[in-house]
C-alpha cells in the first residue's frame, strides 16, 4: 500500500494536495430493451451510483485527486419487472497509470450477469458491511474494494489483500440475500468465487505476478524496454503454476479478460524467439484466447 502513495506522489509532485476518495468511477446505465417514456429513474439511478463510489471513503489512506483509481461501471438493464425491481447486468473496468508515460494498463474487466436489484427513485444508497439488506449497495461495494485490491497489488506484494478481505466479508454478510451471485453453490465463477480465489494460497502465484508484471515490467518499459518485456515474460510464466494447480480457474479467465489485448500489443514488436516462447505459455495456460496468441507470431495480433 506504501509502494503505490509513494509511486504516485512521484507522479504528481507540483500538483496541489487537495485530498480526495479513492475512486474516479465513470457510470453509465443503459437501458436499450425498455421503451418507457419517462426514463429520469434511471438518469437519476446513474448519479445516485456515481456518487456512491466516488464520494465514499473506503480506505483509510489519502488520496489527491489526481491518484484516484481510474473505473468504470456500465449497467445495463434488460427489464423493469415492477416499479423498484430491476434486472440487468453489470460491467466494471479498471485500470492504473503506468510509470514515466501516458498509458492505463487494464486491471480489471468484467460483466456480472447477477445484477437484480431493487431502487426508487431518489433514494439515497447506504451500505452497512455487518448489515446488508441492498443487493444494489452490496454489489457497488464489493467492486469498490475488488478495484482498489487489484490496483494495490499491482504496486506491492499482496498490498490489496485488506481490501479482498473486504470484499469477502461482504460476500460473508450478503449470504442472505435472495438476489445471486454471493453464494458458492450457485456458479463456479460469481463474487464468491474471485474473492475466494485471490485470498487462496493457490492463487499466490497470480498475485506475485500480477505485482511483478506491472512494476518490474509495464513500469520499467519506457527505460528499458527489453529487460522490462523480459520481468512480463518471467510474470507470465509464473502464472503456469496457478494453471497446473487450478487449471481453467475463474480468476485466471478475470486476468486474461483484462490482460489479453495489452499482452498480444507488448509482444507485437519482440524478436521472434521470444514471441514463439510468450505465445507457448500463454495458449497453455489461456487456450481460450490461443488464436488471438497466435497473431503474435503472424503479426496480425489475433485479428
Amino acid at each position: 500500500m506504501v509502494k503505490r502513495i509513494v509511486f504516485l506522489l512521484v507522479l504528481t509532485l507540483g500538483f496541489g494536495k487537495i485530498f480526495a476518495q479513492e475512486l474516479n468511477c465513470q457510470v453509465s446505465v443503459l437501458t436499450p430493451q425498455i421503451q418507457a417514456s419517462d426514463k429520469s429513474i434511471y438518469e437519476t439511478l446513474q448519479t445516485t451510483i456515481r456518487e456512491f463510489m466516488n464520494s465514499r471513503t473506503w480506505t483509510t489512506d489519502q488520496f489527491l485527486n489526481q491518484e484516484r483509481i481510474e473505473c468504470s461501471i456500465i449497467i445495463t438493464i434488460s427489464e423493469r419487472a415492477s416499479v423498484d425491481d430491476f434486472k440487468a447486468n453489470i460491467q466494471i473496468q479498471s485500470r492504473r497509470p503506468v510509470y514515466k508515460t501516458s498509458y492505463n494498463s487494464p486491471l480489471f474487466n468484467h460483466q456480472d450477469n447477477d445484477f437484480n436489484f431493487r431502487y426508487v427513485q431518489d433514494q439515497t444508497l447506504e451500505f452497512d458491511e455487518a448489515n446488508i439488506n441492498s443487493n444494489l449497495t452490496a454489489v457497488l461495494a464489493y467492486y469498490a474494494y475488488l478495484i482498489i485490491g487489484l490496483d494495490y497489488d499491482s504496486f506491492s506484494p499482496d498490498g490489496g489483500s485488506p481490501y479482498f478481505s473486504k470484499a469477502q466479508a461482504i460476500v460473508s454478510n450478503a449470504q442472505v440475500l435472495s438476489e445471486r451471485g454471493w453464494k458458492a453453490f450457485e456458479s463456479s465463477r460469481n463474487r464468491y468465487w474471485i474473492t475466494e480465489n485471490m485470498l487462496n494460497v493457490s492463487f499466490k502465484p497470480l498475485r506475485s505476478a500480477m505485482y511483478a508484471y506491472h512494476r518490474q515490467g509495464f513500469d520499467k518499459l519506457s527505460d528499458d524496454q527489453l529487460n522490462a518485456r523480459a520481468a512480463v515474460t518471467e510474470a507470465i510464466k509464473e502464472l503456469r503454476r496457478v494453471y497446473n494447480d487450478k487449471p481453467n480457474s475463474f480468476l485466471m479467465q478475470v486476468f486474461f479478460n483484462a490482460k489479453c489485448d495489452e499482452i498480444i500489443n507488448l509482444y507485437s514488436q519482440a524478436p521472434p524467439d521470444e514471441k514463439s516462447q510468450v505465445v507457448q505459455v500463454l495458449t497453455q495456460i489461456d487456450p481460450a484466447n490461443t488464436l488471438k496468441y497466435q497473431g503474435i507470431l503472424t503479426g496480425t495480433g489475433g485479428k
